[in-house]
């Protein structure tokens, strides 16, 4: 039974208790006044009895106007029950008939709820989604990563979308933009987590013909997907990411295990897992935050004019790819280090009264990975230019480069 009869029966119910009462109360204040009666007729000799009688009458009296506000406030309570009962019902209907596949599951991913749209998305019926954990729909290599996302979201407390891929039961994989945003108690503590997951072909508008007169039009055609500092970035073969705003960092691993820089990528330059042969490639955001764009390969082959707007982003990666290559091909570590911050300098660098600043921050081990040695090598070098005064850290731990 919904619950808006459910409210209607249960208001009804109380309110037949409390006329019952009052009817009950009226009944005794009826036979209390006989009583006074008779006994303030009779020979009786008692002066108390009939006093007695009649402040119990007057108090049946408050009683029964305290009786008739409760009944009335009670009256309130239920009609305000009944109606939202009825609010709810209505916005469960418009739920369960929303067009994008909308999802509730507790701090932990389990699913509480879920509309008509995810279950179809899903390939599992309504009934059965209920209790599920959210991460059995996320291929097996992606959801040993899961928790920490589920952990980021909670500890920054705001909307979040990132792309991933999802596996349907029974289905190919799909990709898809999920968007979760917490639900918080009184105390602003995440208490639920609210999803919206959507079909990436339904959220990528179509590209035509003719819309690519400059970077500006490519950027305000597509959606941006927001990564914050430290995030990897998920790479699909079949897709290409555009930064918008922000820093990337390009990195493999060698034989040894070390990571190796292979490239930083800033705005309007392209990457993919699709645009390298190494066996080991991860994007990592360097920024505090970073926006980014998603182009399939299906489109860019489909359109001259998309391809012109690439090509001289892809001509900047392979310079710079061959430049951090020329990096590890000098002997001297200093030359090593020095070459690379000029090159950050021109790439990365705002003037300031102090000097050259840096817009980006690069750990000690970054530069060592990027200058191919290790970081207690890079601690001393950067000691000595200290003390030379070449260098300077500003209060935001940004490199300074004094001219």
């Amino acid at each position: 039974m919904g619950e808006y009869l459910q409210a209607k029966m249960s208001a009804g119910t109380f309110d037949m208790d409390l006329k019952q009462f009052i009817q009950q109360l009226d009944a005794l204040q009826r036979r209390l006044e006989q009583l006074y009666h008779c006994v303030n007729t009779s020979n009786g000799k008692s002066h108390l009895l009939p006093s007695a009688f009649k402040e119990l009458g007057m108090a049946s009296e408050e009683l029964q106007v305290a009786m008739e506000e409760l009944l009335a406030q009670a009256e309130e309570s239920a009609a305000m029950q009944v109606k939202l009962a009825a609010e709810r019902q209505r916005y469960q209907h418009l739920f369960q008939f929303l067009p994008h596949a909308y999802l509730e599951t507790d701090t932990n991913g389990k699913i509480i709820e879920a509309n008509q749209a995810a279950a179809n998305l899903l390939n599992v019926s309504q009934r059965f989604l209920v209790g599920k954990p959210l991460d059995i729909f996320f291929p097996k290599s992606d959801r040993r990563k899961f928790p920490a996302k589920l952990v980021q979201i909670q500890q920054r407390n705001l909307k979040q979308e990132w792309l991933a891929q999802i596996q349907p039961r029974q289905s190919e994989p799909l990709e898809a933009v999920l968007t979760v945003s917490p639900h918080c108690d009184l105390d602003n503590q995440p208490i639920s987590l609210y999803w919206m997951v959507q079909d990436i072909r339904d959220r990528q508008p179509m590209l035509r013909e003719g819309n690519y007169d400059n970077n500006t039009n490519l950027f305000q055609n597509r959606h941006r997907y927001i990564y914050y500092k430290g995030e990897t970035i998920s790479l699909k073969p079949q897709t290409i990411w555009l930064v918008y705003q922000g820093v990337i960092k390009l990195s493999t691993i060698s034989e040894s295990g070390d990571e190796i820089i292979v490239g930083l990528i800033r705005e309007s330059m392209p990457f993919s897992s699709s645009m390298t042969s190494l066996p080991m490639y991860e994007a990592t955001v360097l920024s505090e935050a970073a926006e980014l764009i998603s182009i399939s390969q299906t489109e860019i082959a489909a359109s001259a004019q998309l391809f012109q707007v690439l090509l001289p982003q892809l001509n900047q990666r392979l310079q710079q790819t061959e430049f951090l290559l020329s990096i590890a091909g000098k002997r001297q570590i200093t030359n090593r280090l020095n070459c690379f911050l000029s090159w950050l300098k021109e790439k990365f660098g705002q003037p300031t009264p102090e000097g050259t600043r840096l817009t980006i921050r690069l750990t000690h081990q970054d530069f060592a990975n990027a200058c191919c040695t290790t970081r207690v090598t890079i601690t001393r070098l950067f000691n000595q230019l200290q003390q030379q005064g070449t260098i300077a850290f500003d209060a935001q731990r940004h490199l300074v480069l004094r001219d």
